[in-house]
């Protein structure tokens, strides 16, 4: 199913980067959804995991993922850590990766989970991700899996020079994926896509009513 996922869902629509099919075929997505979802857990879709938000379609996550352009050597930071599933792609790509999760059960399981799997490089943080992670920034990619009404300014500033911000950005109904470069303190942004998210709650976010 993992096969059939990747050649059917991802490869097929144009995600090329072999680091990034490798990785998809290796993560067990199985484990990151609720025994409920099992059927479901390599449909073309995303699922609900609780408390309100989904694990992300695995297009989506693949394309997401290319578009961070990583190399192996990056520190990475993704806000909306879920059930962990995009965590544990990142470790396979990146080699120190921080995520952030605003709901503290998630991050809970997610913490536990990713570390039952093996995923040694990820650290999962509680706490408002439109603020990012300063602690541990310069990143050299960061990926949003929640919708922003606007790009939250603390993730620019903690992006390194030639770092790359993928994001969701617009309204609540529907948004564009959004890729960030910082060159020479500078700012350019192009859209790469059409996509659905669940809002980005936080300071930079949508307001929890949104939830």
């Amino acid at each position: 199913m993992r096969r059939e996922m990747v050649q059917e869902q991802i490869r097929e629509r144009g995600v090329r980067d072999p680091r990034v099919l490798d990785a998809m075929l290796r993560v067990p997505r199985h484990e990151f959804v609720s025994e409920d979802m099992l059927n479901g857990a390599y449909a073309d879709q995303p699922l609900p995991i609780g408390e309100g938000q989904t694990i992300s379609q695995p297009f989506m996550v693949a394309a997401m993922t290319q578009a961070m352009e990583l190399a192996g050597e990056e520190r990475v930071l993704e806000v909306g850590t879920g059930s962990g599933y995009q965590a544990a792609i990142l470790a396979l790509l990146a080699r120190e990766v921080h995520s952030m999760e605003t709901v503290v059960p998630l991050a809970t399981a997610a913490h536990a989970r990713l570390a039952r799997l093996g995923y040694k490089n990820v650290q999962v943080h509680s706490g408002d991700g439109t603020l990012g992670w300063e602690k541990a920034a310069p990143y050299d990619a960061i990926v949003v899996t929640a919708a922003a009404p606007r790009i939250p300014p603390p993730l620019v500033e903690q992006l390194a020079e030639g770092g790359r911000l993928v994001i969701p950005v617009g309204a609540a109904t529907e948004q564009e994926l959004v890729r960030v470069r910082k060159i020479e303190g500078r700012i350019t942004a192009e859209s790469l896509h059409y996509c659905r998210f669940v809002p980005l709650l936080g300071r930079y976010g949508w307001p929890s009513s949104h939830s």
